[in-house]
């Protein structure tokens, strides 16, 4: 009797422990296609990309499952796991997207009542400061993720759900973009700019400003990315 307790408890643990072991596996992969550890275009078996990530293949196997649905990576039967590139024409869908759904986002927290933005507002400000000390001291990886950071903040406090699960997908691969060209990028302190502009729109309450400073705040990043992808033959990311 004890001794089957005891495997009762063992697989209990077991099945506790699966989907954290496979959140972990699809976190790192997510990272490692973002700054481009594994580079657009790698192609590997999901025992490869285990020994890489130091883990076991059941849970990377699972991992390549929603990365493939998020369309991050494809399985090729027999080939194993492509990375996804990215093309200028990609981007510039992924941009149009992301225009219209973070103003209407920065609309909706303008018309928050007033504690409500205050505190969006300080912890969109949070963001834009890491940004800032970053690119002081030219922190490409630390200002990029306090960049995502404002950016998935501004959508998600909107309170959309709907909303929020489109730009998911079209955000991880928006900053794979960004991490792939910043250090052939010339404006980053007018990212910080236009972000303290609207971040005092909302604070402010002025849903027209809110939406117009964000929506001019993306079509400059798509407007500044783009030639840099031409011009510099990215082809694909």
């Amino acid at each position: 009797m004890r001794t089957r307790t005891a495997a009762k408890a063992k697989d209990e643990q077991e099945v506790e422990r699966k989907p954290s072991l496979v959140d972990d596996a699809y976190s790192a992969m997510k990272q490692a296609i973002q700054d481009s550890s594994f580079a657009p275009g790698y192609q590997a078996s999901e025992q490869e990309i285990a020994l890489r990530l130091g883990m076991s293949r059941t849970p990377v196997h699972e991992a390549v499952i929603r990365l493939q649905e998020d369309g991050l990576v494809r399985v090729l039967p027999r080939r194993g796991v492509l990375i996804c590139a990215l093309a200028p024409e990609d981007v510039r869908e992924i941009y149009d997207v992301i225009i219209a759904v973070e103003g209407r986002a920065a609309e909706l927290l303008a018309e928050r009542p007033d504690a409500e933005r205050a505190a969006i507002c300080g912890e969109l400000a949070d963001q834009t400061e890491a940004m800032a000390e970053a690119w002081k001291t030219g922190d490409f990886l630390t200002w990029g993720q306090a960049d995502a950071g404002f950016h998935r903040l501004l959508v998600e406090r909107a309170g959309n759900g709907r909303m929020n699960r489109i730009i998911q997908t079209i955000n991880d691969q928006s900053h794979r973009a960004r991490m792939l060209t910043l250090k052939l990028r010339r404006e980053l302190g007018a990212s910080v700019a236009e972000h303290r502009e609207i971040i005092d729109a909302i604070r402010r309450g002025d849903t027209v400003q809110a939406q117009d400073r964000t929506h001019h705040h993306r079509l400059r990043a798509r407007d500044e990315l783009l030639p840099l992808l031409e011009s510099f033959g990215l082809k694909h990311l």
